[in-house]
């Protein structure tokens, strides 16, 4: 009999196997990601003091206004720019990239390289 019932429990284990392996700091905090049916969101946290130091998703009105769909690739890689943006703006240069328990693949992977490609290193 398997352990895991659904697809959200199992991504659940995989996020907590990942977790405790990874952990951001101010200097380099975690870019953690989380996908909707619907949007994208991403966020920079220190995990250090427990706060959120920005976040990104595809419900910011500079992303809205540029995409008529918001939950697929062109959303994404608008939401990788946009925090890479907002990284640079606070000082962040390095992050350490959590995919919360997703394959990287499609939407988490179009984000990702478009963040690299706005100056993130990970």
């Amino acid at each position: 009999m398997p352990i895991t019932k659904t697809k959200e429990e199992a991504r659940a284990r995989r996020k907590q196997r990942i977790r405790k392996h990874m952990g951001g700091t101010a200097e380099r905090p975690r870019l953690s990601v989380y996908r909707s049916l619907n949007h994208i969101y991403a966020q920079a946290i220190d995990d250090v003091s427990g706060k959120t130091l920005l976040s990104a998703s595809s419900l910011d009105p500079e992303i809205k206004g540029k995409s008529p769909k918001t939950g697929n690739k062109e959303a994404a890689k608008l939401v990788g720019d946009l925090v890479a943006k907002k990284c640079k703006e606070k000082g962040i240069d390095m992050v350490v990239f959590d995919r919360s328990g997703y394959l990287y693949h499609g939407r988490i992977k179009a984000l990702a390289e478009a963040a690299r490609a706005g100056g993130l290193k990970f």
